[in-house]
C-alpha cells in the first residue's frame, strides 16, 4: 500500500479538514471488499447521480437505505425461508451484505426503487443558494484612506 505526502495540497485550501478522514477512509479500504454485490455509479447529468446494485433474490423489505451525514449504507439481509430447500447448486448469491458509499458535500439520495433484480438509488447534489457563488460589486465610493506620515508627525509632537 502506498501513502501520499498530501501536505502540498494543505497549503493552498481553506475548510477541508474532512478530507484527510476521507483519505484515510479509502486507504483502509472497504470493509466488505469481498465485491458482493455488484454495483455502478453513473453520472446521469450535471450533478445527478445513480448507483446501481445486483441485488437478484432480495425484496424491498429485506433491504434497508440509510443516509447518514456523508455516508450512504445499503443493507440486505435475506429472512430464512429457504431453510427447507435442497439445492444441488446454488449459483445465485442470496447472502447477507452492507454497502457503504462516501458522498460529497451537498449529494442527496433523491429516491431509490427496485426492479429486475436490480437496485437504482437516485441522488443529486443541491448546493444551497447562500453557498453559491455570488457577484461582489465594486463600490464607487472613495474609502478613507489614513496617511500615515502625518499620524506619525502629530504623535512625534505630542
Amino acid at each position: 500500500m502506498r501513502n501520499f505526502d498530501f501536505s502540498p495540497l494543505y497549503r493552498t485550501t481553506v475548510g477541508f479538514d474532512h478530507l484527510s478522514n476521507l483519505l484515510d477512509a479509502v486507504n483502509r479500504g472497504d470493509t466488505t471488499a469481498n465485491g458482493y454485490p455488484p454495483y455502478n455509479i453513473e453520472l446521469l447529468d450535471k450533478d445527478q447521480y445513480r448507483i446501481t446494485m445486483a441485488v437478484a433474490g432480495f425484496i424491498e423489505s429485506e433491504l434497508d437505505i440509510q443516509h447518514e451525514k456523508q455516508t450512504l449504507t445499503v443493507k440486505g439481509k435475506k429472512l430464512d425461508e429457504e431453510a427447507g430447500r435442497n439445492y444441488l447448486h446454488q449459483g445465485i448469491a442470496g447472502r447477507n451484505f452492507e454497502r457503504r458509499f462516501q458522498l460529497a458535500d451537498h449529494v442527496e439520495v433523491k429516491g431509490a426503487r427496485l426492479e429486475n433484480g436490480l437496485l437504482h438509488i437516485d441522488m443529486a447534489r443541491e448546493i444551497p443558494e447562500a453557498m453559491q457563488p455570488k457577484s461582489i460589486p465594486i463600490g464607487t465610493a472613495p474609502s478613507k484612506l489614513i496617511d500615515v506620515s502625518k499620524e506619525a508627525a502629530s504623535q512625534d509632537a505630542a
